[in-house]
């Protein structure tokens, strides 16, 4: 395998880790924001303003570990090949 397959890989298995955390995270967030109304039963307008916080919060959680997770990955990668990207001057092609 040569280098830049290594290096598709490891990025497909990050992106991989990175949605399936997201959405782990997401639903555990919408589920706690939720739990009030799976609980105790809160109906009408209670209930859709609890749901709409969740989603949108939820949605918000998100995005942040997604984020976070690739960032950390991208920032990982560049201290291994010494800050050099690709196309930069010393950087891999």
């Amino acid at each position: 395998m040569t280098r830049d397959q290594a290096e598709r890989d490891a990025v497909t298995v990050e992106i991989g880790y990175a949605v399936v955390s997201a959405a782990l995270l997401a639903g555990a967030v919408w589920l706690v924001l939720m739990s009030p109304v799976l609980l105790f039963g809160v109906e009408g307008s209670g209930a859709k303003a609890f749901a709409g916080t969740a989603t949108v919060l939820s949605a918000a959680a998100l995005v942040w570990r997604a984020a976070v997770v690739l960032w950390g990955f991208d920032s990982r990668r560049r201290r291994r090949t010494g800050g050099a990207g690709r196309g930069a001057p010393g950087g891999t092609r």
